[in-house]
Formats: C-alpha cells, structure tokens, sequence
C-alpha cells in the first residue's frame, strides 16, 4: 500500500480523508434523512448546517425545504463537494458560506432552523459561538447540536479535554436565552441537544 506516498497526488489525502469522513459518520449516526425527518423542519424554512463539512447534513437538509439551506465550513473544498452533491442531485437552494461560525453573519432573526455537527468542540469560545446562532435565529426557531460525550470511557472522537460535555453544553445554551427540548443519545459516543429560542417576554 505505499502508493500513498507517492507525490503526484497531494489530492490523494484529502479525497481519502473524504471518503473516511463520509462513511464514518454514515456508520456512526442514524440515517441524515431520519434524523432530519424528525426535526422541527417546516416546507418553507430556512436552515443553516454549521461546519457542514461533506454535506452529510446539508444534502438531505436541502431536500426538506424549499427555503434556502446555508452550508457553513471554513474549508472551501469541502463546500466545493456540497457543490457537487447539489448539482448532481439538481437542488438549487444551497448557499455557501466559507467562514467559521465564530464569524457567522447572517441576518438577525433570519434562519428557521440550525446544526451544529461535531464542530462545537473546536469553537475557541462555546458561548461565543451559540451566541451567534443565537442571534441568526428566529423566535421558536431551533438548533440541534450533535456532539461527542464527555465520558472517559469512550475513547473514539476527540481528545477528552476539547470535549463539550451534554452538560456542559445544556447549561451554555440555558444561559444564553435557549430552552433544551430534548437530549438524545445517539450512541454510546454521541449525543444531540435540541434547544429552542424562546419568544420574547414583552
């Protein structure tokens, strides 16, 4: 197996990484689709898949609305294969945005319903970074966080330090003005918060 090393194709890792990271999380999580499918998504939304990545999420998400899906990732390659997912499948509603969440800059009040996967553990500041989606989001509107446990025992995923434990995570989202409506555990690794953004007390 050393043509792997070969310097010809300096793709060669980044496709491979693509190919890991797309059939990791397909044996790892439930169906996108059934997920999604069981998510506060209504025909006319509109949704935004923070470090989107691969367009695991974003495809399917895409698919549930007529309203614009904005696909988010620091990293242009991966939007270029959401780009690519899209046209082949001839949906038009997908928007890319190349930044970090902790710079999202979208509209106030503008976005029906967001998630965040696997991508909270590497924010520089976690308030920081739900506050953002805070403000992007409508009242009642939702954001569904998938992460990785705290939990010694589980070894695969990120180092433990980095991780945001459900706890963690339930009280940042509470103190920034979110209502938890309802932790899943997805498997022994991971779990997902669904939280809500309350209606203004006038």
């Amino acid at each position: 197996m050393n043509h792997m090393h070969h310097h010809n194709h300096p793709d060669q890792n980044f496709s491979t990484k693509i190919a890991f990271l797309d059939s990791r999380q397909r044996e790892r999580l439930i169906p996108p689709e059934e997920l999604i499918s069981q998510m506060p998504i209504e025909e006319n939304h509109t949704l935004l898949d923070i470090g989107a990545g691969t367009g695991f999420f974003t495809i399917p998400m895409a698919e549930s609305t007529s309203g614009k899906v904005y696909a988010m990732d620091p990293d242009r390659r991966m939007l270029s294969i959401i780009e690519d997912k899209a046209k082949e499948k001839g949906l038009t509603n997908i928007e890319l945005i190349q930044d970090y969440i902790e710079n999202l800059n979208l509209q106030n009040d503008s976005v029906d319903f967001a998630m965040s996967s696997l991508i909270l553990h590497e924010v520089s500041s976690l308030s920081k970074a739900l506050s953002k989606i805070y403000e992007v989001l409508n009242a009642g509107g939702h954001l569904l966080c998938l992460e990785y446990e705290k939990d010694d025992l589980i070894v695969e995923g990120p180092p433990m330090s980095i991780r945001i434990g459900s706890e963690e995570l339930e009280n940042t989202l509470s103190l920034i003005g979110f209502e938890i409506v309802k932790k899943t555990k997805i498997n022994d690794a991971i779990y997902t918060v669904l939280a809500v953004k309350k209606h203004r007390q006038f």
